[in-house]
């Protein structure tokens, strides 16, 4: 990025990503957009005089090489990228070969760094994940660093500033892409459609491929499950609607809902 940036560290890119996201939803987009673009033309050519056909045009050639998802709007790794040097840019240690696609994949990282289990991620629980990640980046960070990009994190994805993440804010930093459930209609179906669509369901799931849902498997699949009539629900939540799955499908009482179990559970009946 131009040398107007160079000097840019954490707090400074927090100051701006709160100053343009008027409306805290997540994006920089339309009039916030091209505000943001007319006080980047300012900073990069303080002498030069600001048209709008000039922010125009920056804002397009700028989108169209940082705008990864093509939304035309701005996520806040996209800004990252934009205007945080590499060494400042804490945001790159959530770059992952292949996209976060699996609730599953996503609840073990949750389970994981929620030491406490009490269904959100603290601040110190937030810093064990980052001091992990970059350490899996093999990069070193000092203490006071670590301290000043946990604070950012907070302050920038913990939405109701209640001084610790829920589900939906780790689902944001991480960037979990679509739910699963969204592609099925299972009202819709004829008996077939059902039968194929609940092994594909089940197929993605079972990430473990050992015929039963266990552990993260199940979360995920809950999470995915209540966020089709609900768009968020919490960790506790999660825990509680968890639980009433196991003691409505675990006929067995495992600990896991087997694939035959889950079938039943869903008014459908296996055939292995």
């Amino acid at each position: 990025m131009d040398s107007a940036f160079d000097n840019m560290d954490a707090a400074g890119f927090l100051e701006i990503w709160q100053h343009f996201d008027g409306d805290d939803n997540g994006y920089i987009e339309g009039k916030e957009l091209d505000d943001f673009f007319r006080h980047m033309m300012k900073r990069l050519g303080p002498q030069e005089k600001v048209t709008e056909e000039r922010v125009q045009r920056m804002k397009q050639r700028f989108m169209s090489a940082y705008d990864v998802t093509a939304d035309g709007r701005l996520q806040i790794q996209e800004l990252a990228n934009m205007i945080l040097p590499e060494d400042e840019n804490f945001l790159l240690i959530f770059r992952r070969e292949a996209p976060l696609d699996n609730s599953v994949d996503f609840m073990k990282i949750w389970r994981k760094y929620d030491v406490d289990c009490s269904g959100y991620i603290s601040a110190q629980e937030l810093k064990a994940f980052l001091k992990d990640l970059f350490q899996q980046h093999h990069k070193e960070v000092s203490s006071d660093k670590l301290e000043e990009y946990t604070d950012t994190m907070m302050k920038i994805f913990d939405k109701n500033k209640d001084g610790r993440l829920d589900l939906n804010d780790l689902a944001r930093i991480l960037a979990l892409e679509e739910n699963f459930l969204l592609q099925f209609k299972m009202n819709a179906c004829s008996k077939e459609e059902m039968k194929r669509d609940f092994e594909k369901i089940f197929e993605h799931y079972d990430v473990s491929k050992t015929g039963a849902l266990e552990g993260p498997e199940v979360d995920g699949f809950v999470k995915d499950m209540m966020e089709l009539v609900r768009p968020s629900i919490t960790g506790p939540e999660l825990n509680k609607l968890r639980a009433v799955l196991l003691s409505h499908c675990d006929v067995n009482k495992d600990g896991k809902i087997q694939k035959n179990e889950l079938s039943l559970c869903l008014g459908l009946k296996h055939t292995p």
